[in-house]
């Protein structure tokens, strides 16, 4: 039998924080039901399913890069460095791994790109809701540090509160320096 993991991403939108990435290899006995992708399912729905995965899947890894990286490097490279350090950290090495979007790291063993793979493929629908879980507690975590900036609402996406937020408070030590909406803010107190 040959082991597919599925990996996904989440959080290269945001201003703020680490690009967080999953790696999911499913245990063809103990199927789950209900796996979508992230963004389609409630935040209730997300938190038992992730529970479910963690249990029942043959094994599960996360891989990040942190903001310092993501403006080192770019939010695309650093994303697939997050991948490939999801899969790297997999107790079990796949034969083969599915990526969602259309781009895939360099790995040791085969890839495949699949677009909207967290809608038709399981491993990468377990692997969108592990990665989606684990960011949005690191985003309730700094709301809970910094609550005037609405982390807990927005997720560090550039929604016109955290725009808002960032003009008048300022960036964070979290804060991605290379996207634009920070960079214009950082200038702003330069001046």
């Amino acid at each position: 039998m040959s082991l597919v993991a599925g990996v996904d991403e989440v959080g290269r939108g945001p201003l703020i924080g680490a690009v967080v990435t999953a790696a999911v290899i499913l245990d063809p006995r103990k199927p789950i039901a209900g796996l979508a992708d992230s963004k389609k399912l409630t935040a209730a729905k997300r938190e038992a399913l992730a529970e479910t995965i963690r249990r029942d899947a043959l094994c599960w890894a996360l891989g990040r890069a942190e903001p310092a990286e993501i403006d080192a490097l770019n939010i695309l490279q650093a994303t697939l460095l997050a991948m490939q350090r999801a899969v790297a950290a997999l107790s079990i090495q796949p034969d083969h791994v599915m990526v969602d979007g259309n781009r895939c790291p360099v790995l040791p063993m085969t890839a495949e790109a699949v677009v909207k793979g967290d809608s038709k493929v399981a491993e990468i629908s377990a692997a969108s809701i592990l990665a989606k879980v684990a960011r949005d507690a690191e985003m309730a975590a700094l709301h809970a540090q910094h609550p005037g900036y609405g982390f807990d609402r927005h997720k560090g996406y550039p929604t016109a509160a955290h725009l808002s937020a960032l003009a008048a408070l300022g960036p964070l030590p979290q804060h991605r320096r290379s996207f634009a909406p920070v960079r214009q803010c950082l200038l702003m107190s330069a001046t």
